[in-house]
């Protein structure tokens, strides 16, 4: 007889007072909610957070070690970085010097050209940027890399910001911290630059795509020539380029373009007439980079608007935390080769390993039986299931850092070398065959992604930890776990822009058109169920934006439905037992709703309704389940109860 395995699930903060069939969410993390308080350093706190609360402590641990590394070897570079963050009297003692070239700078810029000039420099040593850069996949020809340009510039979270009424008193209180921080950083005349730098941002948001459209991955890949580029601004951003990309000058020969009218709407603004504005937001810009960085009263003005006006947060994060998160953003992967061999076991590799090979089988199986795809859009949707790639733990190839040089004295130089460092190592990367061992994430960070440009879906080691993972606890948690979170960023190739892709990460339309219009009916039901949900605690105004957070409902949708039927190929014929007097199916359900514990300020949640693709996670849990039918017969659920929703009302795409 097979031995029990224990259920894994924290059956003690399940509440008495609210049925699964009312709220699932609330059932299951009902004692957590009504007892935990945000830390006061955080503006969220839930599951993701633990998990990465303690890999911050781990990581603590590697970097002070590494504080007494010998000289000369990798572990001495991050613990001098971590070191130099950390010596608060060297820092004390700069006051403010360290920002004076910049300001000399800036004030010599005498002409359109200079300043194109002066900001591109800024984007490579992470100062300010008047345009966004990223270097990935050309979505037209998957096997070379292209520089992506975006539209940048504000000093908001987006250009709603500076638009909705909603946030009249966050412009009003960004206006006075603004005035306060140019003051500290001992910027003449603070008032008329704040005025001439938020002017110019409003001017620039009205030129900015909105976050529904600047999702919509057609839309955004517009392929360029860098004249046909200049033609579009109309100005000539070769002082720019030249700045921006000197160690590859020709990575800029081609370019995609995510929002064009941007880029016009940015050169109509780029004239002498309106250079003493520019300068006045480039002031703005590289203060506030420089802040964390410089005397405590600047790290505290920085913080009160960015952390609690913003997000509601009342205490920045210890030093130590701030450090430790200045020195994994530089030299993350140096430190995750050791995170990984000291907190990743083996064992968890093999299993979820099994994990992804029953989710991606039950995709396939999930696929072959869909009523409403055509036999052509199906064989296609089959052939991009069977060239994912998994990425599971950590890289295979981990990252050189030999050239980035560290200096335990000079906190403003790292930082600036270490963003140079990391800007030209993608820059660079234009004209050089694809890699395909790189991660985009280091293996301690709590988090999971897909990448359409190379189809492939990647697993850091963090996130495989209790709640989500644990090997000794009974299959259905786990699958109604990490399973959901493997089946959702599967589901991200399939989602209302990932489907737009095919298995070779190449953006072409693979659908009949009768299938594709079938989808848009299903996702349009779903946006409409979001647009109606308005999280507890906000006015009825502060609904989710379905549209948004689309394509990441597609993907909860899609991964607790197929983790459901990876949790049956799992089993193998057998009959699940029951555990604790729950069956398989309510186990899977239960971790569902564990893993979506978290409790938010309302600042944060406000500013994530905004801006987040990501749901609430009270209907990540609640809103998805309500669509599958397997929730109804685990629970019993009827019309009376409050997550009932009618049977032709429930969304099924895969």
């Amino acid at each position: 007889m097979t031995d029990v395995l224990p259920v894994g699930l924290a059956l003690d903060e399940f509440s008495s007072d609210i049925r699964p069939q009312d709220d699932l969410y609330r059932h299951v993390n009902g004692a957590w909610l009504a007892r935990t308080e945000i830390p006061g350093d955080k503006a969220r706190w839930g599951s993701f957070h633990l998990l990465a609360e303690q890999a911050e402590k781990d990581v603590r641990a590697i970097i002070e070690e590494s504080q007494d590394a010998a000289e000369g070897t990798l572990a001495r570079k991050i613990g001098d970085l971590f070191a130099s963050f950390m010596d608060t009297e060297r820092i004390d003692a700069a006051g403010v010097a360290p920002l004076a070239e910049t300001l000399s700078e800036i004030d010599a810029i005498d002409d359109v050209p200079a300043f194109l000039r002066t900001v591109g420099a800024y984007d490579r040593d992470g100062r300010a940027s008047i345009i966004g850069l990223y270097v990935d996949g050309d979505p037209g020809d998957p096997e070379r890399y292209l520089p992506v340009l975006v539209q940048a510039g504000l000093s908001l979270p987006d250009e709603s910001y500076f638009r909705l009424d909603t946030f009249a008193d966050t412009r009003t209180a960004y206006r006075a911290h603004l005035e306060r921080l140019l003051t500290l950083a001992g910027v003449g005349d603070a008032a008329a630059n704040a005025d001439r730098a938020i002017a110019l941002e409003t001017e620039l948001a009205g030129h900015h795509w909105d976050n529904v459209r600047s999702r919509d991955a057609v839309a955004t890949y517009n392929l360029k020539t860098w004249d046909e580029l200049q033609a579009l601004a109309g100005v000539d951003l070769a002082p720019w380029r030249e700045a921006v990309s000197p160690s590859n000058p020709t990575a800029f020969d081609e370019v995609v373009v995510a929002q064009p009218s941007f880029f016009e709407g940015l050169g109509s603004l780029l004239t002498p007439e309106r250079l003493d504005d520019w300068k006045a937001w480039l002031r703005a810009k590289a203060v506030h980079a420089a802040a964390p960085y410089l005397t405590d009263d600047l790290v505290q003005e920085n913080f009160s608007f960015y952390g609690t006006e913003l997000t509601g947060v009342p205490t920045i994060r210890e030093r130590w935390k701030r450090g430790v998160s200045l020195t994994e953003g530089a030299l993350g992967e140096a430190i995750g080769k050791v995170y990984v061999e000291r907190h990743y076991p083996p064992t968890a590799k093999a299993a979820m390993d099994e994990l992804v090979a029953n989710l991606i089988e039950a995709y396939r199986r999930s696929i072959t039986d869909l009523e409403w795809m055509t036999a052509e859009t199906r064989e296609r949707a089959l052939a991009k299931l069977d060239s994912f790639t998994p990425k599971i733990g950590h890289p295979e190839v981990w990252r050189d850092y030999s050239s980035l040089e560290i200096d335990r004295g000079d906190l403003f130089g790292n930082v600036r070398r270490a963003s140079i460092f990391e800007h030209d190592r993608n820059v660079d990367k234009v004209g050089k065959p694809i890699d395909r061992d790189e991660w985009h994430m280091p293996p301690q960070m709590v988090n999971a992604y897909y990448n359409p440009s190379m189809n492939e879906i990647v697993f850091p080691a963090a996130i495989l930890q209790y709640p989500f993972f644990d090997a000794g606890r009974d299959a259905a948690a786990n699958y109604g776990g990490i399973g959901a979170v493997i089946g959702h960023e599967i589901g991200h190739g399939f989602d209302d822009q990932g489907s737009r892709y095919d298995g070779d990460g190449r953006l072409q339309d693979w659908w009949t058109d009768a299938d594709r219009s079938a989808f848009e009916e299903r996702t349009k039901a779903l946006i409409a169920q979001y647009d109606a949900l308005v999280p507890e605690g906000l006015d009825a105004e502060h609904h989710v934006n379905g549209a948004l957070t689309i394509g990441e409902n597609i993907g909860d949708l899609g991964g607790l439905g197929i983790a459901l039927k990876a949790y049956e190929l799992s089993l193998d014929g057998q009959e699940a037992p029951v555990i604790d007097g729950y069956t398989g199916v309510q186990r899977l359900l239960l971790s569902w709703a564990q893993v979506w514990q978290q409790k938010s300020r309302d600042a944060e949640t406000l500013r994530l309704l905004t801006i987040d693709p990501h749901s609430p996670n009270e209907f990540r849990c609640n809103q998805i389940v309500r669509n599958i039918d397997a929730f109804y017969e685990a629970f019993g659920v009827t019309e009376s109860d409050a997550l009932w929703l009618p049977a032709p009302s429930r969304v099924t795409i895969w």
